[in-house]
């Protein structure tokens, strides 16, 4: 039965969309009504046919921002480290052909498929800003790909009847001062005009393409601003609002309709230093949680916020704890209109909808990483067989793959879904 009615809600979703689908590129075509997109109501999300949304699902971290943990490294953690460490264990070709494999293997169109069988309503998309840029990345140093990616999932979520956040996990000069926002362990965006005028016009050219795609419910300016650990927090703080105002201006500029998501500082956790919640009529805030007690006490300033604003409050980010943990928190979020995304999707092993088993090799990689290897000699002493780091890092192309992957069936039932066998067809 639940199949059944999921065939009959992604058959719904496509008629409502399907007269838009060729629009996606660059805007190119008749706009598309207002009426054709997911609208901010008061507290609520309202769909094109009148119906409240309320966010269920999951999201898909590492794929267009990879974390060292998401590969068990601890030390070496952000993108450009992880990118850095294969280099120095096979060679930049062999790594430049690895991370291509890795973009077609890790996300495909059976696992927005799988996700879509469980219940999920929603997907949240964290990406790389130099995905949109002739920056070095993932592979790349020109011509990068980052429409080409997303279009792909906006095609996927468009049958599946699934909607799709845009989320910017990585700004120009980093907005948080840590691993993930792979930076320099500062928040340079917020006190550097070249890169906030890059984030503008990234957005600016996001919004541009995707201004008449109904499928993606919003863009999420910017993850998790501003870190915890730093003197001058205040100082940052007050920083952050000025700039989602301007980039706030630079998509209203050619996307009148999207709805546009907007962050706290520390950890999106922070809501004290946005004061102005009506410049524009198509916001929403999103909040993250990891930890403390699943009661409505741990979101108290969140709900209060979101009271106060009379905006809608989403969770983007909130899992990595027990099952029960997490169905006691689902059911706070439930009983407090606060729509969510898990974290993650997919990651070695387990605490997320689909375990990946790694090679035997990868160890070889894992030690390798977490030992010396600063200095020229630490890395030739410190150095293991070639032949088995390459051939571990292949085998992981395979084992990403979602048919060889391992749904992890409580995780997904305490997420309010129901878990489903994969297809290994």
């Amino acid at each position: 039965m639940k199949k059944t009615i999921a065939i009959y809600t992604a058959l719904a979703f496509s008629a409502v969309t399907a007269f838009t689908a060729c629009q996606s590129g660059n805007g190119v075509g008749e706009s598309t009504p207002a009426s054709e997109f997911v609208r901010v109501e008061g507290e609520d999300l309202i769909t094109p046919d009148g119906s409240k949304l309320f966010i269920i699902g999951t999201n898909l971290g590492n794929w267009l921002n990879p974390e060292g943990y998401m590969f068990g490294f601890g030390r070496t953690n952000a993108p450009r480290q992880i990118n850095d460490l294969f280099c120095e264990l096979t060679g930049p070709d062999f790594t430049a052909d690895f991370w291509s494999r890795f973009k077609d293997n890790y996300v495909t169109r059976k696992d927005i498929e799988y996700i879509a069988s469980t219940g999920a309503n929603t997907i949240r998309l964290p990406f790389h800003y130099k995905l949109f840029t002739d920056e070095d990345y993932m592979g790349l140093n020109s011509a990068q790909d980052g429409f080409a990616r997303i279009d792909s999932v906006v095609s996927w979520c468009r049958d599946n009847g699934l909607y799709l956040i845009l989320d910017m996990h990585d700004a120009p000069g980093g907005q948080t001062g840590d691993n993930i926002d792979d930076s320099y362990g500062y928040p340079w965006l917020m006190e550097s005009e070249k890169s906030q005028q890059q984030f503008c016009d990234i957005w600016r050219n996001i919004a541009d393409y995707y201004k008449n795609e109904p499928v993606i419910l919003g863009y999420e300016l910017i993850n998790e601003p501003i870190a915890t650990h730093f003197e001058n927090q205040d100082e940052l703080n007050s920083k952050l609002e000025p700039l989602h105002k301007r980039a706030v201006a630079a998509i209203r500029e050619v996307d009148p309709n999207h709805i546009i998501l907007i962050g706290a500082p520390q950890w999106n956790s922070n809501f004290e230093p946005l004061k102005d919640t009506d410049y524009d009529p198509q916001l929403m805030f999103t909040c993250h949680r990891y930890g403390g007690e699943p009661t409505p006490e741990a979101i108290r300033s969140y709900i209060e916020f979101r009271d106060k604003s009379g905006k809608p409050m989403y969770m983007g980010e909130i899992g990595h704890n027990t099952d029960q943990w997490q169905a006691d928190f689902v059911k706070t979020m439930k009983d407090n209109n606060i729509g969510y995304t898990f974290w993650p999707y997919k990651k070695r092993d387990s605490s997320c909808m689909m375990g990946i088993g790694m090679p035997e090799g990868w160890k070889e990689i894992v030690k390798y990483s977490e030992g010396p290897h600063a200095t020229f000699r630490e890395m030739r002493e410190a150095m293991p067989d070639r032949d088995v780091v390459r051939k571990a890092m292949t085998e992981f192309l395979d084992s990403c793959l979602i048919e060889n992957c391992h749904p992890q069936v409580g995780y997904i039932a305490s997420m309010g879904l129901q878990p489903m066998p994969v297809t290994k067809e």
